[in-house]
């Protein structure tokens, strides 16, 4: 079965994919919170007979045969915006395949022990009153899967009866639940289970196997502590997993005589508790925000102080950085003052050790020379003896010329590949030197930064620097020149075995470790800063509604107040006109 996905909880959301669904089927389209007159209940298989009623019972909805279930009716309180806890993928169009390798014969073994395991432990033998052997699982017979597919589909939805033929009622079943390859099942399959069809079957046996597992495992709560650990919190719809299994049983107990009223007689304390379940969360979350609000508080003000006393930071930033700038230029500009000094003077003393060393072996030579003549004065070499002696120093000549070239062609192989390492680790050092600068500017280095934790984050090359005899001996030997050579070699003649030769941190073992728990680090608290945040655009949204509710209520009461301006403008008009006449009617009376 589908892993369950770990996304925000919801306990507005279908509760289909919260349980196990227990299904039974009515003859009355009214449920445990309607107000229609109850009818007797039965458990019948999709489509199967309809229970005698008189026509005059009957409606538009009633006519049609349905399963009633708590997990395929809508929630009550609406769609919501996120899902629920388990949640699946739509099924896509066509016949999918299976990407199980149910034709291999070890992984039908493996998945037939599995299921034979979970028959033996859960007593089906016991409860079907039927027997398996070892060989069941290989070479079944119908009767053998008929029993199997019922008890485990029992295991899923107790309430459930098989009263039609296992043909008919295994299609329906395995589309409710929504069995990914069942499109891939036909009837006439199913009527002949053995033989080549045996290895579908027998992966959707250990499917529904899987699915009666998971769902045991979240009735037993397994799942919480990993839903704790991604940060989803399912006790809304633990409360309502509770609420809704607990009342659909007790509901299913009520006898068909009985009327809707008894049954919500029955529901109310389920709804009784489910509110107060409820309202201890709303306590403890409630709780928990006066927290929240009043170190939220704590911390502005925090903010506020440091503001009002800190100094300009963006120009000490500035100059600052200036002055970085300033110090890695004279500091690199030294070092390679330094590094061609070195490279001169060593060159020149190498240089007066070669001159040195051709005056003693021409001396040597000479010295060499005066001897043989000598030799060859005392012995008295005839004619052959020096054609013999001339062909042999011609051999030895072109020997010495085959050895010369090859060494010319070695030398400039090693000399590529000296060019080749020196341009890597030129690469390392500027690798090194980026790491190093952006440890610095996200607070790793030095190791005093909050960040660092007391940990030495910068990346030294610890390349090796012979001393100058070392470098001397080296050197005649290999009849090299270029002092940055040494730096390729971590002793005279060896090079680098491993990366901890050359940084002084183990970048697998120690830096990136400590990476990876600073980013989550980094994260979490990124995540809990846009938890804040959210919470406070929704209580400002709340006020904006609350403010626009009372704004249209004062130009509700202007429009009163200008109606009745007008009135008084009126009544104040009609008043001085039957003032005047008033006056009119006495001056003529008076005459």
């Amino acid at each position: 079965p589908q892993q369950p996905s770990f996304q925000r909880s919801s306990s507005g959301t279908n509760i289909a994919d919260l349980g196990r669904p227990m299904t039974v089927q009515r003859t009355s389209s009214s449920n445990i919170f309607g107000n229609v007159a109850s009818a007797p209940r039965m458990s019948y298989a999709p489509g199967a007979m309809t229970p005698h009623k008189p026509a005059s019972t009957f409606n538009g909805s009633q006519s049609m045969q349905r399963r009633s279930s708590v997990f395929s009716r809508p929630s009550s309180t609406g769609p919501m915006g996120h899902q629920s806890f388990f949640t699946q993928a739509p099924i896509p169009a066509g016949v999918p395949r299976d990407p199980r390798p149910l034709k291999d014969r070890a992984y039908q073994a493996k998945i037939g022990q599995e299921l034979l395991d979970y028959l033996t432990q859960n007593n089906f033998e016991m409860e079907m009153k039927h027997t398996l052997g070892q060989n069941t699982l290989k070479s079944p017979t119908q009767k053998d899967f008929n029993f199997i597919f019922q008890w485990l589909y029992h295991r899923i939805d107790p309430a459930y009866k098989f009263l039609k033929n296992i043909d008919s009622e295994v299609p329906p079943i395995l589309k409710q639940l929504r069995y990914p390859y069942e499109k891939s099942i036909t009837k006439s399959q199913i009527a002949a289970v053995g033989g080549q069809n045996w290895a579908t079957f027998l992966g959707m046996l250990h499917w529904i196997m899987q699915l009666a597992q998971m769902m045991e495992k979240y009735e037993a709560g397994e799942y919480d502590d990993a839903c704790a650990e991604a940060g989803v919190d399912v006790s809304g719809d633990r409360i309502i997993f509770r609420f809704l299994s607990g009342a659909y049983r007790d509901w299913l107990q009520v006898d068909g005589e009985e009327d809707e009223e008894d049954a919500e007689k029955i529901v109310a304390p389920h709804v009784e508790a489910m509110a107060a379940d409820f309202e201890r969360g709303n306590q403890r979350y409630a709780e928990e925000l006066k927290v929240l609000e009043a170190e939220n508080a704590s911390l502005r003000k925090q903010i506020e102080d440091a503001e009002r006393d800190a100094p300009d930071i963006a120009k000490l930033d500035n100059h600052f950085n200036i002055l970085q700038e300033d110090t890695q230029k004279f500091e690199a500009y030294n070092s390679n003052l330094e590094g061609k000094i070195e490279k001169y003077e060593s060159r020149n003393q190498i240089l007066q050790e070669e001159i040195q060393r051709t005056m003693a072996d021409l001396k040597s030579a000479e010295q060499e020379r005066s001897d043989l003549q000598s030799s060859v004065d005392k012995q008295g070499i005839t004619i052959a003896d020096i054609d013999r002696m001339n062909i042999e120093r011609e051999r030895l000549q072109k020997s010495s010329e085959s050895t010369t070239l090859k060494l010319e062609e070695t030398k400039k192989r090693s000399q590529e590949k000296e060019s080749e390492a020196n341009a890597i680790l030129e690469d390392l050092e500027r690798h090194v030197e980026t790491y190093n600068n952006l440890c610095y500017r996200i607070g790793l280095i030095p190791s005093t930064v909050p960040n660092a934790k007391g940990q030495d984050f910068e990346l030294r090359l610890a390349t090796s620097s012979h001393s100058p005899q070392q470098q001397t001996d080296f050197k005649s030997s290999t009849h090299r020149t270029n002092q940055t050579d040494a730096r390729l070699l971590s002793e005279n003649g060896t090079g680098y075995a491993s990366p901890t030769q050359v940084l002084n941190l183990d970048l697998r073992q120690t830096i990136k470790p400590a990476l990876l728990t600073l980013r989550k680090e980094i994260s979490d608290r990124r995540s809990q800063a846009l938890d804040t945040d959210l919470k406070n655009h929704e209580l400002l949204d709340s006020i904006k509604e609350a403010i626009d509710d009372k704004q249209a209520e004062v130009e509700a009461l202007e429009h009163r107040v200008r109606a009745a301006e007008e009135e008084f403008e009126k009544t104040r008009e009609n008043a001085a006109t039957q003032k005047v006449a008033s006056d009119a009617q006495i001056e003529r009376m008076e005459k």
